[in-house]
């Protein structure tokens, strides 16, 4: 005679877990390039500011991309490449 066990349940958490909206994302990234070029303008590299702005180099360099067009107050350009991308942000 063999008995069966319940499959083990797993938490609602973690079959609920939404990811956080690549909205908000780029709000928080945003918020941090206009804080960082208020006073003029600031350069900076995706992987230097990843833990700043808790997200990966990779989602940096996909939603600059998207800021580009999207937040108008900002000024975003490609500056250089060599070993990473460096960008130029200002206020505009």
């Amino acid at each position: 005679m063999s008995t069966t066990q319940p499959p083990a349940q797993t938490t609602e958490q973690s079959a609920d877990q939404s990811t956080e909206s690549t909205a908000s994302k780029a709000d928080r990234l945003a918020a941090f390039l206009r804080e960082e070029a208020a006073d003029g303008e600031t350069y900076f590299k995706a992987k230097f500011i990843a833990d700043d702005v808790d997200l990966s180099p990779k989602e940096i360099g996909a939603l600059i991309v998207q800021l580009q067009r999207s937040a108008s107050d900002l000024e975003i350009e490609k500056w250089s490449y060599t070993g990473a991308t460096t960008w130029r942000v200002s206020t505009a």
